[in-house]
């Protein structure tokens, strides 16, 4: 026996002693497709897209069709090595995970918490705060850098770009070494076989229908896709952000609010003291005026710990620690200083050209149509060239010289069969859907540009009315009251009752102006763009 055919017994014995003895084995397992856990993608950690599934994206799996890349296997020989291609392949079987429907961020509620105390209008303008004071753009500038939500989707970006590159990758070539024909003994003159052979080959992928460019342009496509959809992420979180910032506001306005009762109270209790000191007003009427001094006291603490509420809620967004936002100081208006804003028609236009979910729509288009590319470079699989550089066969039993020679051969498969067709349509009829989709959600923002303006518009007009015509009406019949009262013409109880028909005024105009700034918030939101201040 050769050397040649005694190394290839020992390997032999070797990787069935592999196989046979017991315990811990390293090597290669035989290659099983199995689905994937499906429970594994929603936990945290998983695959999944934290920005929702991308427009035009659909189920495309990136580089395979059915039938994969597969070599044609045929009998034992030099131009078939007798390996799944897909150990080779970067990507090939792998579906790009289906993304998890993750809705959107939805707007903070509107707090409706009842306040107890009473609100008085207080005199001098409204302050806007310290001038060192956190502002809306300040605000808007630390939640993109701190808020954690944020952080986590922008992570998404990277990975599309991860996605590209794994795109990118080129097939590996197949490196193939066999021994064949080794006798059960000697090969002899008495027992003819052989000879052995020896072979070394190398099969190396030609991809002509161009897959690789084409999973390149889709990745590429989706990438941008996904930048879209996380800039629609941070114009909802600032939405929501607006929605913080208008509640401090909000609380710090109501707090100079009840502040501005009380102050009135005290008023109020020193002219019936002296009422009472004259026995033109009763002690009830003395204790009646200190119970309403104790509530609107009580309204005071009330609105300070709204207004720390509403700090560190606002802190939280900006990332900010418990103990630091209920000390934070912003800087702010509620009234509206702006201009009015441009025709409904214009913005409407900015918001269907501007908006980044109407970009990532459009951008979903032409995805879904670089899918159709794919699937149709997916129709066939590719070709394979062999090169086999050295071939030995081993003559050393019949007393001959052995040989050395070189193969060289190509593997096609045929496109008889699978075509990739029930991809491709599926692909087109993604195109089709995605368009249907950008047609619908361009109504929809329109609509949503449109409601904004009208709420701007009609909350504007009854602050104003409540500010011209209602307040000066409540404000004159609660002094004509304070006068009657004053001069022993009319009981405590019916200036009560003027006093309270004021403070649900007050209340309603200051619900009213926040509802107003809140519009203009919200209609900055619908256009996607800073069009109020």
């Amino acid at each position: 026996m050769g050397n040649h055919s005694r190394a290839a017994i020992s390997l032999a014995i070797i990787a069935l002693g592999v196989v046979e003895t017991p315990g811990l084995v390293l090597g290669q397992a035989p290659t099983i497709e199995s689905a994937q856990l499906s429970d594994m993608s929603q936990k945290p950690g998983g695959a999944q897209s934290r920005l929702g599934p991308g427009p035009g994206m659909g189920d495309m799996i990136l580089g395979t069709q059915p039938g994969r890349d597969d070599l044609l296997l045929g009998k034992p020989g030099p131009a078939s090595p007798r390996v799944p291609t897909s150990i080779a392949t970067p990507g090939q079987g792998d579906q790009t995970p289906k993304p998890r429907i993750i809705p959107a961020p939805e707007p903070l509620p509107v707090p409706r918490a009842s306040l107890y105390g009473t609100l008085a209008l207080p005199k001098g303008e409204e302050s806007d705060g310290p001038p060192d004071g956190l502002t809306l753009d300040q605000a808007i500038d630390l939640l993109i850098h701190n808020n954690f939500d944020l952080r986590s989707k922008a992570m998404e970006i990277p990975q599309a770009r991860a996605d590209v590159l794994t795109a990118s990758l080129r097939a590996n070539p197949i490196f193939y070494a066999d021994s064949q024909l080794i006798p059960y003994g000697n090969f002899s003159e008495q027992r003819p076989g052989g000879p052995t052979q020896y072979d070394v080959n190398v099969s190396h992928p030609i991809d002509y229908s161009r897959k690789r460019l084409a999973r390149i342009d889709y990745a590429t496509r989706a990438m941008k896709v996904t930048e879209a959809q996380y800039q629609d992420a941070v114009r909802l979180e600032i939405s929501n952000l607006h929605a913080a910032f208008l509640d401090v506001l909000a609380a710090r306005q109501t707090v100079r609010y009840a502040k501005a009762s009380v102050d009135g109270v005290k008023v109020l209790l020193e002219k019936t003291q002296i009422l009472y000191d004259r026995d033109i007003a009763s002690r009830a009427d003395v204790n009646e005026i200190k119970s309403q001094q104790h509530i609107a006291e009580v309204g005071v603490l009330d609105a300070g710990e709204s207004l720390r509420r509403a700090n560190r809620v606002l802190g939280m967004m900006l990332g900010m620690e418990a103990e630091a936002a209920e000390a934070l100081e912003v800087r702010g208006s509620i009234e509206d200083r702006g201009p009015a804003p441009p025709p409904v028609e214009e913005l409407m236009r900015a918001a269907v050209d501007c908006r980044p979910d109407m970009v990532a729509y459009r951008l979903g288009v032409r995805t879904a149509e670089s899918g159709v590319r794919l699937a149709m470079a997916n129709r066939y699989q590719d070709a394979y060239v062999l090169y086999q550089p050295y071939t030995y066969q081993n003559n050393a039993p019949f007393d001959r010289k052995s040989a050395t020679s070189w193969t060289l051969g190509i593997t096609v498969p045929l496109p008889i069969y699978n075509r990739n067709q029930g991809n491709i349509e599926r692909a087109r009829q993604n195109v089709t859907q995605t368009r249907i989709e950008l047609e619908g959600i361009t109504r929809r923002v329109a609509g949503e540009v449109r409601q904004a303006v009208r709420e701007y518009e009609v909350s504007g007009r009854i602050v104003e009315q409540i500010r011209t015509q209602v307040l000066p009406a409540s404000q004159s019949s609660l002094d004509d009251r304070l006068r009657l009262f004053q001069g022993g013409e009319a009981n405590v109880v019916s200036f009560l009752q003027a006093q309270k028909t004021y403070n649900d005024t007050v209340k309603a105009y200051l619900d009213t102006v926040v509802r107003h700034r809140r519009s203009m918030l919200n209609l900055n939101t619908a256009v996607g763009q800073r069009i109020l201040p």
